[in-house]
């Protein structure tokens, strides 16, 4: 195993350490916890607070959006584990500021059960008013007529963008948690992997591909997926994967969505770029528009390869919201 890490016991603390020592002038620690991120830019009294939290090793998700018009905070467990249900209660009372907190997060067991149980924590001792959302955008994880059981991926950053902004605007918990809603209404994800990744405290694959194959639809923990294929050409990929979500939420002419290409971890921005050309080739060859495409890095599996590919089709709410300016240390939007 080769990786740029000292003891990989220290590897999420460390990871926080480099983060507060990068941008501490926008990101704190609570109470020094290496575990619980904070923004430290400033928000008002009033404000509906967000958090998020799951597993290390996802980086940009979850820690990387935590900031102005996204996440008030964020809490971490080891890597591709979630945290305790107490540092979730912590971080959900760091961030009320006398309104109420939104619980938004991916679809996994463990996540669930923890957020649920610091939820009733904060509503018992301290009287915090909470609403949890559910992120379940991942069309390979379940058919259409069990979406209830997806899990939750790259999508889940479509959906602090949009919270975030309806937050900053004044909403109200109920109407933070609502637009949060509406996004994951209409906001598909699909994803290829091309190899594993190797989990610092395991030291060895999570799994296996040959080399001349490509799994559609796995997890970013290395679940299984739809299908193993041959290798294909980036144009397949895009084709397969775009054909996947359409199946799930059809596109039609006049509709405009926004497209996110995410790359899983080891993935070059350009082969990004070309699979991002054939769905962009594909999308107007139907008459549907793209506005602010997202090509790059948003939420990752340590260092596999492979790309997501996520959908969010757009109404006049959801592209107000999505345009809205915000800004963190790892995403920044200035689409005014």
């Amino acid at each position: 195993m080769k990786k740029l890490i000292n003891k990989p016991e220290d590897f999420v603390r460390e990871t926080m350490e480099g983060i507060i020592a990068a941008y501490g002038d926008k990101v704190k620690l609570l109470d020094g916890d290496y575990r619980i991120l904070l923004s430290n830019y400033g928000a008002r009294d009033g404000k509906v607070g967000i958090v998020t939290a799951g597993g290390s090793g996802h980086l940009p998700v979850f820690l990387g959006y935590v900031g102005q018009g996204l996440l008030d905070g964020c809490t971490v467990g080891n890597v591709f584990a979630s945290p305790a249900a107490s540092k979730m209660a912590d971080m959900i009372r760091a961030c009320d500021r006398g309104s109420g907190v939104l619980v938004l997060f991916g679809n996994y067991g463990g996540d669930k059960m923890n957020f649920e149980l610091a939820c009733e924590t904060v509503d018992m001792e301290d009287d915090i008013k909470t609403k949890m959302v559910l992120v379940k955008d991942d069309v390979a994880s379940a058919p259409k007529e069990e979406a209830q059981r997806r899990r939750g991926v790259a999508g889940m950053v479509y959906a602090f963008k949009v919270a975030g902004a309806k937050a900053e605007n004044g909403g109200s918990l109920e109407e933070v948690a609502a637009a949060a809603q509406h996004a994951l209404d209409n906001i598909r994800t699909m994803g290829v992997a091309l190899s594993s990744c190797i989990v610092p405290q395991v030291g060895e694959p999570t799994f296996s591909i040959a080399e001349d194959e490509i799994e559609i639809g796995m997890g970013i923990h290395g679940e299984p997926g739809l299908e193993v294929k041959k290798m294909m050409a980036a144009d397949e990929v895009a084709e397969t994967l775009l054909g996947k979500i359409m199946e799930d939420m059809p596109l039609h002419a006049g509709d405009e969505v926004s497209v996110m290409v995410n790359g899983l971890g080891a993935t070059p921005l350009e082969e990004q770029l070309i699979l991002y050309r054939r769905v962009h080739q594909m999308l107007a060859g139907l008459g549907v528009s793209i506005y602010m495409p997202h090509i790059g890095e948003y939420a990752t599996s340590m260092e596999m390869a492979g790309v997501s590919l996520t959908v969010m089709k757009l109404d006049g709410e959801l592209k107000g919201l999505l345009g809205q300016v915000a800004k963190s240390p790892f995403y920044t939007n200035y689409n005014k």
